[in-house]
């Protein structure tokens, strides 16, 4: 059986037997049989590469930080993850640029800095009842990378003249769609933001 450590761009952890491209972290969500009991531990949620200096580490291990992992970079920023310091460090210091260029208006004076980003990017993945946060916008008007709702849990990322369908393993082909036409987006606002100022996250399409 495959473990509950796969994410989906509504942010849902899931069991799939579909390998990811990318690792995230929320903290410790798992307890010692290795079932989830929780959807976040921390706000400062991470995605990072699945290999990094040699280092070698037991999937949800107890009391450890649970392996969560997404399909592709588009999938990680629509569950409200960013890129980490660490591992990714040329990606994540592009995605806080691109972060600041884009949201001047929520800076409002504060100094750039990953706590700031992960507070604003907290408000807008969960809303007070734990449910995904969406913002409508119509599709003509998102950069190509932004994932949103096209049916009744079902997501599609934007590309040039329409969506592809997602799922676990890849996308489906082009959904051509009006570019007036009217869609609720799952990648938080403020990393979309970041990808209309020019962070391009990659999609496996």
């Amino acid at each position: 059986m495959p473990r509950q450590n796969r994410v989906t761009p509504f942010g849902e952890i899931v069991a799939s037997p579909d390998r990811g491209t990318l690792m995230g972290n929320r903290g410790c969500l798992h307890d010692a049989s290795g079932r989830i009991v929780r959807p976040f531990r921390t706000t400062n949620w991470i995605y990072c590469l699945l290999k990094f200096k040699g280092r070698r580490r037991q999937v949800m291990t107890p009391g450890r930080y649970t392996e969560l992992f997404f399909p592709d970079e588009a999938t990680a920023l629509a569950a409200g993850h960013r890129p980490c310091f660490e591992c990714q460090r040329e990606r994540y210091r592009l995605f806080m640029d691109c972060w600041a260029e884009g949201n001047k208006d929520l800076l409002k004076g504060k100094k750039l800095s990953a706590p700031v980003v992960d507070e604003v990017l907290h408000r807008e993945r969960i809303g007070p009842n734990g449910e995904k946060v969406k913002w409508r916008a119509r599709l003509g008007e998102l950069p190509v990378g932004v994932i949103v709702e096209v049916g009744e849990r079902a997501a599609g990322v934007v590309v040039e003249r329409g969506f592809c369908e997602w799922r676990p393993k890849g996308y489906s082909v082009l959904m051509p769609a009006a570019r007036d036409l009217k869609v609720e987006v799952l990648t938080p606002a403020s990393a979309a933001n970041a990808i209309k100022a020019g962070f391009s996250p990659a999609a496996m399409i």
